[in-house]
């Protein structure tokens, strides 16, 4: 197969064989990536080499059905023997347990699949498994996303383990599928000797202990690898004591550059040892603390080192953090001597006048594009307020529109 009329053709040939009829919502989908190429040809561009197969369930432009299982079969049978098809896109549909066998075996015979996105299906534990066995003996695999799906910990850690003989798989996510402590230990485990994973995504495990054992491990792991260049660790229940444990780790890591903590118990004294990391000018270039409790202090400490040591740190996220105009006056300063940051995300905070005045400048300056940021400027009898941008650096993690200038 070299183009979409040949996927187009192979699939109906296999519906016709499984006597079904085939899928009003995978025929739309192939016969628009056809009209794609043939606009193309007829404009003289080059023709795409390969092509992303998107079938999102909450396509509500092409669908109002999703996918099941029985879908999942007809595909493996169309793409098993392609080298056209690399990406699969599936979010939203309704894929099990029985699917994932389908998925499974078309990762094992598959040699051109590089992006697999399953987000937001019904596969569970056994499902997981499946995906895991096949990911030993996939050579072409890179990105993989299971967030949202309930694979628990036991799913959790047939992932983890593949993990150990995997050598292709780039990008994992994992988050809101309730793993669990072991789980999250055993990815943090492997993580010392594999060498190939570049992001993690394990937000909102399922935790029961106190200790912040799982904050403690993955710590630990980040002070020896060398490859994970991007860690997600929102809803994973780290105070002050985790915050300090990634600090420590942290001055001895050379690769990683984009941190998220958000939505954890961070307070003031965490933010400060975090300013500590900053100073020391790490290959940090993201940091994500939105929805802590850092306050005042911990923004002033955090602004502290940006204002003169740290020159690598580019975006900043402190949106609802219970930070009045002391700190995000600071945290605006530090930005007209620092000139490496630029994005700052603060909405949700106190933004009293001060703030909106500080912010203003910024913009009104040109220091701070508001493609940046998530709040705009305006003016009310003569006094500066800030409005809500509908910005961030995952606004599209669970929605991502179809049309319109938001459209990928």
């Amino acid at each position: 197969m070299s183009d979409p009329s040949s996927v187009l053709r192979r699939y109906e040939d296999v519906c016709e064989e499984m006597e079904v009829k085939p899928t009003p919502f995978i025929m739309k989908v192939v016969e628009k990536e056809k009209d794609d190429q043939i606009t193309r040809q007829r404009k003289k561009l080059d023709p795409k080499d390969n092509m992303e197969l998107v079938l999102r369930g909450n396509n509500y432009l092409l669908t109002d059905t999703r996918l099941n299982d029985s879908d999942m079969l007809a595909l493996y049978k169309t793409l098993v023997n392609s080298v056209y098809v690399t990406g699969l896109d599936l979010r939203y549909n309704n894929i099990t347990d029985e699917g994932a066998v389908y998925i499974g075996d078309l990762l094992e015979k598959t040699c051109a699949l590089r992006s697999l996105n399953l987000q937001s299906n019904d596969i569970k534990s056994a499902g997981a498994e499946v995906i895991a066995k096949a990911l030993q003996v996939n050579e072409t695999l890179t990105s993989l996303k299971l967030n949202g799906n309930k694979i628990e910990n036991k799913g959790g850690m047939f992932l983890a383990g593949c993990l150990q003989v995997n050598t292709c798989l780039q990008e994992l996510d994992v988050g809101d599928a309730d793993l669990g402590t072991q789980s999250l230990i055993a990815f943090a485990t492997v993580l010392h000797h594999n060498n190939t994973l570049r992001a993690l995504c394990v937000n909102r495990p399922i935790l029961f202990s106190q200790q912040e054992e799982t904050t403690v491990h993955m710590a630990l792991m980040l002070k020896v690898n060398c490859t994970l260049q991007e860690l997600h660790l929102q809803k994973c229940d780290i105070r002050d004591f985790g915050a300090d444990r990634l600090v420590e780790a942290l001055q001895h890591n050379i690769s990683l550059k984009y941190l998220d903590v958000s939505c954890n118990r961070i307070t003031r004294d965490g933010a400060k040892s975090l300013a500590k990391l900053l100073k020391q000018n790490t290959p940090l270039e993201i940091l994500d603390l939105g929805y802590n409790r850092i306050e005042d202090d911990g923004a002033v400490y955090l602004s502290e080192s940006l204002a003169g040591l740290n020159s690598n740190l580019k975006t900043l996220v402190i949106t609802s953090n219970n930070i009045e105009a002391a700190g995000l006056c600071a945290i605006a300063r530090s930005m007209n001597t620092n000139t490496t940051l630029t994005s700052v995300f603060i909405w949700g905070n106190h933004l009293q006048e001060l703030a909106c005045v500080a912010f203003n400048g910024l913009v009104e300056s040109g220091r701070l594009d508001m493609k940046d940021t998530d709040v705009k400027p305006y003016i009310v009898d003569g006094h500066v307020m800030l409005s809500q941008l509908n910005n961030g650096i995952r606004r599209h993690y669970y929605w991502t529109p179809f049309f319109g200038p938001d459209a990928e």
